[in-house]
């Protein structure tokens, strides 16, 4: 899977060019979304919140894909704005055996879980569907 997402994002660049400057760089705020870069990484604390109550977003998304970067802002938005909630990006040519495992097939997908079980799905950049899906499963934990 990960060679599909590779020679797709090499189509991509050579389509649309460089990706642009990540969206942290241009914010001065610090962000609150969790990166993980190795496999055994995220197992280990996808594996220690599977007690908690906690609602968790996931962000699966590539660096050559356009609208991932469009939506990075708003991800990054909603992340400081739930603090209730806990942010996670995870990029799927890096991890590319977390994206199978969720099932993921195309970029952006956030994944809403709580206690490691799957809530919802969100395929593509739809900031306003996302952020409705966590406020209501905010509200379903008690969330503020």
């Amino acid at each position: 899977m990960g060679v599909l997402f590779s020679t797709i994002g090499t189509l991509l660049s050579k389509w649309f060019g460089p990706s642009m400057a990540s969206a942290e760089a241009a914010s001065s705020e610090p962000s609150s979304v969790s990166s993980f870069h190795s496999s055994a990484r995220w197992k280990l604390h996808f594996d220690s919140v599977q007690e908690s109550s906690k609602l968790m977003v996931i962000d699966f998304s590539a660096t050559w894909c356009g609208p991932c970067r469009l939506m990075e802002p708003s991800f990054n938005a909603m992340a400081s704005t739930y603090t209730d909630v806990e942010f996670i990006k995870i990029d799927v040519d890096e991890l590319s055996d977390v994206a199978q495992d969720f099932g993921v097939q195309a970029m952006p997908t956030f994944v809403l879980l709580r206690r490691g079980k799957v809530l919802d799905t969100v395929v593509g950049a739809r900031k306003e569907e996302l952020e409705k899906k966590i406020q209501k499963h905010r509200s379903a934990s008690g969330g503020t």
